[in-house]
């Protein structure tokens, strides 16, 4: 798809979360082409131009780590780290370190409607290996300049990451606190014997980061010369086997042995009587604070250089956490332990000025939660899925919102929005009676009939005081529960589902366009005066 828009040339003016505002939720991996999953090559441009088309300013993505067993980009290897499954194999071919050869796609990967994140690894791996060997021969001086650039500037998370990765692989990807006791615990002579005789699958680490790392910047620039910012998501915890907690064991709640002492998850609500058990290792915050927050401020630095804007997971657990005893079957027995936000937040701000950050504050949100993050100037969340379930009303109705607020039509952890409006009903019969109502007192609100319901939800968002507006793509093309992302308290199915070949169409784009026209959440382009004012101020 051709854009027939002019471009904003570089000019992108947008400052995140301050004006009236569109974006659309779609990770990576959900894009069609590449080799098993999506990636951040040919298709991430297209969906970019697609994008422009239909008068977006944000893209959202989730996690862009490498995902856990199950896939999830909130189980990862490392916090700062990119998936290599991402990597574009087309985009590696025009710099000469992939043959056209390589590129033939193995008939099981090509696109399908889920993706395969075991079979595009068993295929990619390989040709990254051959790639990172022909680069070592092969390569300019610049490249291998820009190279040695990157391995300095990020060596901060770096180093950790690609030791960390190659002593999984020759350990065949066992945990971490379940090597032997040099490599476990980092002693310094294990760890300079291991470094000179795995330092060909160090750098290899290195490689494919650095890899990533130039397309994405490629992709970055080409989204700001349309316009459109790229907005990312910070979990608040990491996984346990990863490169963060191996490596910074003193900043995690372990004992001597590296094992947890007590873990993340959410007390007993209206949801679930026990409580969710998360399992992710808590911050020591008082050995944190003692650093200035150093090891959140890299990571953040990461976040900020890649996104113009940033989903902070679970806001809430940077006020006060739930803490469960690590040998806890369930979130019942916890405590609330409380996080100095004050002086954590104050530290980031004089690192990096103001934070362009939407605060994920769902759950249970107390005035002292609401109190931080309008202390920040930060925006909040509102779920149109979760505006209908009580009769009496709630704060997530529209004419309830304020100005400071992202409102999204549902989220990778909600159903999609007509798969929501159309479940089957539960067996229970009290339950089902009230998913009816539910649907009844939605459809009234909308004064909507049956069809194209999911167009008069993405206008009820638009035609909100709500400064910013979030879509799945899912819920634009209008699809049902065979698109859903994520089911939260499931383990198979999630994280795989991808767009179609050819679903993005121009008619839903100027659609979509058309309405954010309407309710003035398209910004303008620069005029060609104020553009050549520009440049000579330059």
């Amino acid at each position: 798809m051709t854009p027939r828009l002019q471009s904003k040339s570089n000019l992108l003016k947008n400052v995140a979360f301050q004006q009236r505002a569109s974006g659309i939720l779609l990770h990576p991996t959900s894009l069609s082409g590449g080799h098993g999953t999506g990636d951040i090559g040919p298709e991430a441009r297209r969906f970019a131009h697609w994008l422009h088309v239909a008068g977006q300013s944000y893209w959202q993505m989730l996690p862009l780590c490498p995902p856990g067993a199950v896939h999830s980009p909130y189980d990862s290897s490392s916090a700062n780290a990119m998936s290599p499954l991402l990597i574009s194999l087309e985009d590696l071919a025009l710099t000469g370190l992939v043959s056209r050869h390589e590129l033939k796609v193995p008939t099981k990967l090509r696109p399908t409607k889920r993706a395969d994140f075991e079979g595009a690894w068993a295929f990619k791996e390989p040709i990254l290996r051959s790639a990172h060997d022909r680069f070592g021969a092969q390569a300019s001086r610049s490249s291998k300049q820009a190279y040695e650039k990157f391995n300095h500037e990020q060596s901060g998370w770096l180093d950790d990451f690609a030791l960390f990765s190659a002593l999984r692989n020759v350990h065949d990807n066992a945990p971490w606190n379940d090597w032997e006791r040099p490599y476990r615990d980092r002693q310094k002579r294990a760890m300079d014997n291991v470094r000179k005789a795995l330092a060909r699958d160090i750098d290899y680490y290195r490689f494919v980061q650095f890899q990533l790392d130039e397309q994405w910047t490629s992709l970055h620039q080409l989204c700001r010369e349309l316009g459109i910012m790229l907005m990312g998501d910070l979990p608040i915890y990491v996984a346990y086997d990863s490169a963060d907690v191996w490596a910074n064991r003193s900043v995690f709640h372990l004992d001597a042995q590296g094992r947890r002492k007590c873990v993340a998850g959410v007390p007993p609500d209206y949801f679930s009587k026990t409580g969710q058990l998360w399992g992710n290792p808590l911050y020591r915050w008082d050995a944190l604070r003692k650093t200035n927050f150093s090891w959140w401020t890299e990571r953040m630095r990461v976040i900020l250089r890649r996104f113009d804007a940033t989903r902070l997971d679970h806001f809430i657990g940077f006020r006060h956490y739930w803490e469960v005893p690590a040998n806890a079957k369930t979130a019942e027995h916890g405590r609330y332990v409380r996080v100095p936000a004050e002086a954590f937040f104050d530290s980031l701000k004089s690192s990096f000025g103001r934070l362009p950050l939407l605060a994920e504050d769902l759950g249970v949100v107390t005035e002292e939660i609401h109190q931080l993050r309008a202390r920040l100037g930060l925006p909040g969340m509102r779920i149109l899925q979760f505006a209908f379930d009580d009769p009496k009303g709630s704060d997530y109705l529209p004419h309830r919102f304020v100005a400071d607020t992202v409102v999204y039509s549902g989220t990778h952890d909600n159903d999609t929005l007509m798969g929501w409006l159309h479940a089957a009903a539960p067996r229970n019969k009290k339950q089902a009676k009230l998913q009816l109502q539910v649907r009844a007192r939605a459809l009234a609100y909308v004064g909507s009939g049956v069809r194209e319901v999911h167009w008069d939800f993405i206008r009820l968002a638009l035609e909100s005081v709500a400064k910013t507006a979030v879509f799945p793509i899912q819920d634009i093309l209008g699809l049902g529960s065979e698109a859903r992302m994520n089911t939260p308290g499931t383990v198979n199915g999630n994280w795989v589902w991808r767009l179609a070949p050819h679903s993005l169409r121009e008619v839903e784009a100027l659609r979509l366009r058309e309405l954010c026209e309407r309710y003035e959440r398209v910004p303008e382009l620069p005029s060609m005066g104020e553009t050549r004012n520009s440049r000579r101020k330059a």
